[in-house]
Formats: C-alpha cells, structure tokens, sequence
C-alpha cells in the first residue's frame, strides 16, 4: 500500500495494480460535501441519506476504500445530527421527537416479526439472499437497542456483512438493505 505524502491526496492510495476508488469521483464529492456543509443555507445542503447512498467506481490505483468508507461514515454523522440540530432550531424538539418516535415504530414493528418471517423470500429459485439467521441475528440487537437501551455502534449496522443464501432459503437482499438504511438513518441522528 501506498502511503500519501502530505498535501497530496486526503487518502492512501491502494497498489498501482490493485483496485480503489476512482479518486477524481470521490475527490469530487468531498469538495461538494465540504461546499454544502459551509454553505450558509441548510436546505440546499446534501444529507446524510446523499452520503449514505455515495458509490464510487473502482479505479487501479484508487484510494483505500476502506479509509474512504470511514470518512463517509464520519461525514454521514455530522450532516445527519446537523439535520436534527435544524429541525430542532426551526421546528422545535417536539417535532425531531416525533419524528424519532415514528421511524422507531415503523422499525420495532419488523423487528417484533418472528424470526424467519421479518423480510420477504426471494421468488426466483436462483436468486442470492441473505442468511436468515445472520439478518434476525443482527434483528435481535437492533430490537434490544431499541427498546431496552442495549448499547450498539451505528457502525455495526453499517459493516454488516450476511452469508449468502439462495432464492427462498434466504432474505430478499433488497428489502434487508432498505431497512437496514433507515436504521443507520434513525441512529445516526440520535446518536
């Protein structure tokens, strides 16, 4: 691996031969983040969800994906708690509890499913899903987070990585993704 010498570029970069993020996308973004979080109007700033949902071409000789990802993970907190601070300062701490209430609910309703049964089957015979009892493992905290106070890290949400399954044997990739979004949403904004 290749270290960066001091104003050269804000990540190490992998080998020569090797694949990293394509630098000019992720350079790109940064400076538009950078731009956004110093602008003077919160409402034309790029959110958390916008960070969330950043992907990057591989590119021989990109920059380390895994310090890539935990910047963006660290960006995604301070746009995401700047998002609660706006809510809060303009519409009040009645209004971001609300909101907080309802994701919870919405999140605590599928997670009170029976294990086995909180996401959809694929339908097609062939198509990969995620294990089951590595999403319902991961269920499981997330409930005993919600609801008795249980510590854990938004980060382990994020990293979570599930066993590969098949078609009906598993969970519809898709839908555990989307839920598990909403979940980092939700602790990264009360976190």
């Amino acid at each position: 691996m290749h270290v960066a010498r001091p104003g050269s570029s804000p990540f190490a970069r992998v080998g020569r031969t090797e694949f990293g993020y394509n630098t000019r996308q992720v350079d790109r973004f940064l400076t538009k983040a950078r731009g956004y979080y110093n602008a003077d109007d919160p409402d034309s700033a790029i959110t958390s969800k916008d960070v969330r949902a950043m992907a990057f071409d591989p590119a021989r000789g990109g920059y380390e994906p895994q310090a890539v990802d935990a910047a963006l993970d660290r960006l995604e907190d301070v746009f995401a708690l700047r998002e609660r601070d706006h809510l809060i300062r303009t519409q009040g701490e009645d209004a971001w509890l609300r909101q907080v209430g309802r994701s919870a609910a919405v999140l605590r309703k599928r997670l009170h499913r029976p294990a086995g049964e909180r996401f959809r089957r694929p339908t097609t015979k062939d198509a990969p899903s995620y294990d089951v009892e590595d999403v319902d493992r991961l269920c499981d905290e997330l409930l005993r987070y919600l609801e008795h106070e249980v510590p854990l890290s938004v980060d382990v949400v994020r990293r979570a990585v599930f066993r590969e399954a098949r078609g009906a044997d598993g969970y519809e990739e898709n839908q555990v993704d989307v839920f598990l979004d909403r979940v980092v949403e939700l602790m990264a904004g009360i976190d």
